[in-house]
C-alpha cells in the first residue's frame, strides 16, 4: 500500500506531525459572534473540547447549537471570535480538504447517496485512476473493505447504500469521516431515528473509537443519553455559553436549570372550573398505536387546552397528525366532537369538526403562489359556493373578516402568501384552521419561525378560541407554546409518561420531556 492509499484508508500515518501536542484542545472556539440580520445566533459563545472525550452540547431549540456546528465545520464564518484545531487557527473556508482533516459532522439527515455502493460513497470524488485515467474499481472496493474492517464496520463494500438501515448508514458516514484523517467527529442528533438496541450499539462504537483517540461532540435532546455516554457537557441558552462541566459531577437538576434558566410558568387564570362537561369531548383518543407511538389514550374537553409535549422522536407530532388524518394508526380510535372520522382522511377529520395548523407551514400549510384569500378559504368551499359556483364576493368577504380577525398585515386579500413575512404567513394558516369554527383545534409547533409579537398574538388567539368552547391540542417542544395549557401530556419514546398540571416550572417539564428523573 502506498502512502496515499494509507492516508485515505487509515487517516494520517503514525509519523504525521501535523497534529498538535496531546494536551492541546482538539478544538476551541472563543468569543464567537454570529448574526443573521437582526438575529443574534451566537453571542460571545465558546466551547473547548479535549482529546479523546465525548463532549455533549445541549440546549433548547434556538440556543445556538446548529449555528455553532456550522462554524466548527467551516460552513459559516463567525462575525467575531476564533476557532482553533490542536492549537492552530482554523483553515480558510475555501480549503475544504483541510477542514475535512480536522472535523467531520454526521448529520441527522444522512448524506449517503442511496444509488451508489458503499465503496463509491466512501471514496466519492477520491477515486484512484489507473492507465488511461480509468477508475480501478477493484482497487476501490479493496480500499473500501480495508477501511470498513479498520473501523469495525460490518458491511460489504459492494452493497448498495440504499439497502442499508439508518444505523449502518451512520457507521458508514463515521468511517468516511475518519478516512480523511479527522479524529474529531460531531454527531448531530445521532439517536433520533434509532431504536433502543441500535442506540446501544452506537454507544458501544463510540466507546471503541474513543479508545482509538477519536473525539466526539454529541448533540442530543435526550439528557438521559448525555449521562450515559458523555464525559463533559456544555450548555447553551439564548445564543450564549452557560456552563461546561464534567457530566459525572453535574446533578441533573442543575443541568436542566442551566438549559431553562429556571423561569417559572405564567400564572394564568385556571379555566378548569369553567369547562363544560355536558357536551361531548372535543377529542377522545383510545389505545392509539403505530410504529411511532403506542397505547396513547386521552381526552380533551370542550374549551380545554391540552399540550402534547416531548422531544424530537417522542411521537407527539405523529399522534397529532393521526388525530387530523395525516397518518393512519395501526389500531385504536379517534373521536372528534362525538363522531369518528375515517382514519387517515384529512377531509373526514375537518368535516368532523377539526381545524389544523401543521408543523411545516411552507410545505403543508399554504400554497405560496396563491392569494391570502384563496389560501385562507381552501378548507371551506361550501361557504363560498353559489348555484354550484364559487363566489368571489363571498370569498373576499370571508377573507376580509379573517384578515381583520388575525391582524394580517397586507394591502389586500389578493396578495400572494409568499409575499408575507413569516409571522403573517402563519396567521394565514391559522385563519384557515379557524375558518369553519372548529370544535377541535390541533396545532403542531404553532409559533415556529415567527417573530415575538406574532408569537404572542397567535397564542392569545388560541386562548381566545378555547374560551368559545373549542378544544385545543398543542403538540410542541417549545415551552412558550405550552404555558397556556390546562394540563400537559408528556411523551417519551412513543409513550405518554407524565401528565403535568398547570403551574409547572420549566425545569420540571423539560426533565419529563427528556426522560430524566430529577430524584435519581
Amino acid at each position: 500500500m502506498n502512502d496515499e492509499e494509507r492516508a485515505v484508508t487509515h487517516g494520517p500515518a503514525p509519523q504525521d506531525t501535523t497534529r498538535g501536542p496531546a494536551h492541546l484542545p482538539v478544538v476551541e472556539a472563543a468569543g464567537i459572534v454570529k448574526r443573521f440580520g437582526q438575529t443574534v445566533a451566537l453571542d460571545a459563545a465558546r466551547i473547548t473540547i479535549r482529546p479523546g472525550e465525548t463532549h455533549a452540547l445541549v440546549g433548547r431549540n434556538g440556543a445556538g447549537k446548529s449555528t455553532l456546528v456550522s462554524v466548527l465545520t467551516g460552513l459559516q464564518a463567525p462575525d467575531q471570535g476564533t476557532v482553533t484545531f490542536d492549537g492552530r487557527p482554523a483553515p480558510r473556508l475555501t480549503d475544504r480538504d483541510a477542514w475535512r482533516r480536522n472535523v467531520a459532522c454526521v448529520y441527522q439527515k444522512s448524506t449517503i447517496i442511496p444509488t451508489l455502493t458503499v465503496a463509491e460513497n466512501l471514496f466519492l470524488n477520491r477515486h484512484q485512476h489507473g492507465p488511461a485515467r480509468l477508475i480501478s474499481w477493484q482497487s476501490l472496493r479493496r480500499r473500501a473493505q480495508e477501511l470498513l474492517e479498520t473501523w469495525s464496520v460490518h458491511v460489504d463494500a459492494q452493497t448498495l447504500a440504499g439497502d442499508l438501515d439508518v444505523e449502518q448508514r451512520q457507521f458508514i458516514e463515521i468511517a468516511r469521516a475518519l478516512s480523511f484523517g479527522a479524529r474529531f467527529i460531531i454527531l448531530d442528533e445521532p439517536t433520533a431515528q434509532l431504536d433502543a438496541a441500535a442506540i446501544s450499539r452506537l454507544f458501544d462504537r463510540i466507546r471503541d473509537l474513543q479508545q482509538q483517540d477519536v473525539t466526539f461532540l454529541f448533540i442530543s435532546h435526550h439528557l438521559r443519553e448525555v449521562y450515559e455516554i458523555c464525559d463533559m457537557v456544555t450548555v447553551f441558552r439564548d445564543a450564549r455559553h452557560i456552563l461546561t462541566a464534567p457530566v459525572a459531577e453535574l446533578p441533573r437538576t442543575e443541568l436542566v436549570a442551566a438549559m431553562t434558566g429556571e423561569a417559572a410558568a405564567d400564572a394564568r387564570e385556571d379555566r378548569a372550573s369553567s369547562l363544560d362537561t355536558r357536551v361531548p369531548a372535543a377529542l377522545s383518543v383510545r389505545d392509539l398505536t403505530s410504529g411511532a407511538y403506542g397505547d396513547v389514550t386521552f381526552q380533551i374537553a370542550a374549551g380545554e387546552i391540552v399540550g402534547l409535549a416531548g422531544a424530537a422522536g417522542s411521537g407527539r407530532t405523529e399522534v397529532a397528525e393521526t388525530v387530523v388524518g395525516l397518518r393512519t394508526a395501526d389500531s385504536g380510535a379517534v373521536e372528534i366532537a362525538g363522531s369518528r372520522p375515517r382514519a387517515g382522511s384529512v377531509p373526514a377529520a375537518l368535516a368532523a369538526g377539526a381545524g389544523f395548523v401543521p408543523q411545516d407551514r411552507h410545505h403543508q400549510g399554504f400554497v405560496p403562489a396563491m392569494s391570502i384569500a384563496d389560501n385562507a378559504t381552501l378548507s371551506v368551499p361550501r361557504k363560498l359556493s353559489r348555484n354550484g359556483f364559487l363566489s368571489r364576493t363571498r370569498r373576499d368577504r370571508l377573507a376580509a373578516a379573517m384578515i381583520e380577525n388575525l391582524a394580517i398585515k397586507t394591502p389586500g386579500p389578493d396578495l400572494p402568501v409568499s409575499a408575507l413575512s413569516g409571522g403573517n404567513q402563519q396567521k394565514v394558516v391559522m385563519a384557515r384552521a379557524l375558518a369553519d369554527d372548529p370544535r377541535l383545534l390541533v396545532l403542531i409547533n404553532p409559533t415556529a419561525g415567527v417573530d415575538v409579537r406574532s408569537k404572542e398574538f397567535l397564542l392569545d388567539k388560541v386562548e381566545e378560541t378555547a374560551d368559545t368552547g373549542t378544544g385545543v391540542l398543542i403538540a410542541s417542544d417549545e415551552l412558550d407554546d405550552l404555558r397556556m395549557c390546562d394540563r400537559i401530556l408528556v411523551m417519551f419514546q412513543g409513550r405518554v409518561t407524565n401528565e403535568i398540571a398547570r403551574g409547572w416550572h420549566d425545569h420540571d417539564l423539560v426533565a419529563a420531556m427528556e426522560g430524566v428523573d430529577l430524584d435519581a
